[in-house]
């Protein structure tokens, strides 16, 4: 079970005219009894909508006032999540006649057509306001206040991570909590905005749709989750991606010094990136000090089997578990004994997202075939690295669902995979060379091809650190010199020209953006063809603002070039 709980809105969504039909009980009552959660999600205040709907037990956690209350029904503990409104601000609006008004914890809510007034008060008090809409009405809360933030509190208590999770409403002030879940859902009555960005869209309109929506999580949670979450791992020849499934149990094999830890550790990078948890089974210490992850274990000390779970129960934490004080042979019971506690947690919360299991030959071995591998059938989300794919139990390689074969011995690797697995091996054979990757998905009616594996960027940063914060050339800097070439700011490293462009005027950086410049100069003088694609990509969008190229742009960089210039090489 991926998806391990259903976020949605109220009205409009579970409730037609505020009320929940029966049928739309029930169910969410049959997606309860599987194990999964229940949230909702409403810009109501509470006690509106205990009166509308007395059944609010039905949920683990009601997030209200549109992100600025927290409520657990079970235990009936209230907690805000913002500041209470201002009293100054809400005897202004009855002054100016701003009718009807209400005031919860937190929200301010009034109707269209009063928000004008509404912000022309808060630019006079100078509040840090912001205005939500709904169908007409019109929500007041603190900046940084909103659906989203409050399932986000709602999901720390349920030590959920919101890729988990499936997200289904119908207006505007939906958008934001949608966008932040694993799976986001529109119902057939929700405006065209949420309908457009929206994964899926229902058949039925409001709790008829979620009616349907849990019908289908429940027979096709796997498809569902399967078509989203998906990590690039490398490119074919025509540079489209390949990637990996929330669901891929992956065999990553080949000769040592081929590149099969860097593409493991290239994998976690993005894995942190896009925030998915992973844990890292290493028995030989190869992954200590990896960047986003938290290391258990070393030359001296084993890791404990209930620190590793302590740490995974927060989403937001990365383990690797090194064995390396272990002697070899009592690493396969100490393994398997963390892989069952990771079973029980992923039951429970489906995570780690993540699991690379590096020397899988030695914590995976044929000998453990007797005991039937109970855990094989739980290694979605499983990434085995291995010199010798033939020492693994075949249990385990049976379940594989994507093969990454390294150097020119990638055809005989597949051929002692399939051979081990039990399955029909392809007849083409390819032409390759050390530097080749070939990827298969056994299960696909297509052959083995040869792909560009993604590269660890973490060796990259310390290469590339002089463009950092280093000392470029002159003819090597960049010089944002603007429209009428007035200008002449010199920016001799990554660092220097990221403060530039935070202060330069937009009309100065849009300048240098629609002409090309930035890609260019990370083109030609950084050598960098990766974050000159991202950067061109940034420029030609022309739907962007100057605020948000700029962040994006930043973004890049920073990912790319964030160590310091004196580390050694």
């Amino acid at each position: 079970m991926y998806f391990m709980a259903l976020a949605t809105d109220y009205d409009g969504t579970i409730a037609h005219d505020g009320v929940v039909r029966e049928e739309t009980v029930a169910a969410l009552q049959s997606l309860k009894d599987t194990g999964r959660k229940l949230i909702l999600v409403t810009g109501r205040e509470l006690a509106d909508l205990k009166r509308a709907f007395p059944a609010t037990e039905l949920f683990d956690k009601i997030v209200a006032e549109n992100g600025a209350l927290l409520y657990t029904p079970s235990s009936e503990e209230e907690r805000t999540l913002a500041p209470p409104p201002s009293l100054e601000f809400i005897r202004r609006l009855k002054a100016r006649g701003v009718e009807p008004i209400s005031a919860g914890r937190s929200i301010v809510g009034t109707w269209e057509p009063h928000q004008s007034t509404v912000l022309e008060i808060i630019q006079k008090l100078g509040l840090e306001l912001e205005i939500i809409f709904n169908k007409g009405a019109v929500m007041v809360l603190p900046t940084g206040v909103n659906k989203a933030s409050g399932l986000a509190a709602a999901l720390a208590d349920l030590k959920l991570s919101p890729y988990n999770v499936v997200g289904v409403g119908d207006a505007e002030n939906d958008h934001a909590f949608l966008k932040a879940c694993g799976l986001s859902v529109a119902v057939d009555n929700a405006i065209p905005a949420v309908k457009e960005t929206a994964d899926l869209v229902t058949k039925s309109a409001r709790g008829a749709g979620v009616e349907e929506l849990v019908t289908n999580l429940t027979e096709r949670d796997q498809e569902l989750a399967s078509d989203h979450g998906g990590i690039v791992i490398g490119y074919k020849k025509n540079d489209r991606p390949v990637e990996l499934r929330p669901q891929d149990i992956v065999l990553i094999a080949g000769k040592s010094g081929l590149g099969k830890s860097s593409l493991a550790i290239a994998l976690t990078e993005r894995f942190v990136e896009n925030k998915f948890q992973f844990c890292v089974l290493d028995p030989e210490g190869d992954f200590e000090g990896l960047e986003g992850a938290v290391t258990l274990g070393n030359a001296d000390t084993p890791p404990q089997e209930a620190q590793v779970v302590d740490l995974l129960d927060k989403p937001e934490n990365n383990v690797v578990v090194s064995a390396l004080a272990l002697k070899l042979e009592e690493r396969p019971d100490f393994f398997a004994k963390i892989i069952t506690a990771l079973t029980r947690l992923r039951a429970r919360t489906a995570r780690p997202h993540w699991l690379i299991i590096d020397e899988a030959h030695h914590l995976l071995p044929t000998s453990r075939d007797s005991q039937s591998l109970a855990l094989a059938k739980d290694l979605q989300g499983t990434i085995m690295v291995t010199v010798h794919p033939d020492a693994i139990a075949k249990d385990a390689l049976a379940s594989v669902t994507t093969v990454l074969a390294f150097g020119e011995e990638g055809n005989g690797i597949i051929k002692v995979f399939c051979k081990q697995a039990g399955i029909k091996r392809p007849d083409k054979v390819q032409k390759l060379t050390e530097k080749d990757v070939l990827f298969w998905r056994p299960q696909s009616d297509k052959p083995p091809q040869p792909i560009a594996a993604e590269k660890r960027r973490q060796s990259h940063k310390r290469h590339s650190r002089k463009y950092a914060e280093g000392e470029l050339p002159e003819e090597a800097s960049f010089y944002f010199r603007g429209p009428e070439n007035k200008l002449k700011l010199r920016a001799q490293n990554l660092m220097i020209f990221l403060q530039i462009a935070e202060g330069v005027d937009d009309r100065t950086w849009l300048h240098h953006l629609e002409s090309g410049d930035y890609s260019r100069w990370f083109r030609k003088q950084l050598k960098d063809k990766k974050l000159a694609k991202e950067a061109a990509s940034i420029e030609e969008n022309k739907s962007l603002s100057a605020q948000e190229s700029r962040k994006l742009l930043s973004d890049a960089v920073r990912r790319r070039y964030t160590a310091p210039a004196t580390a050694s090489e």
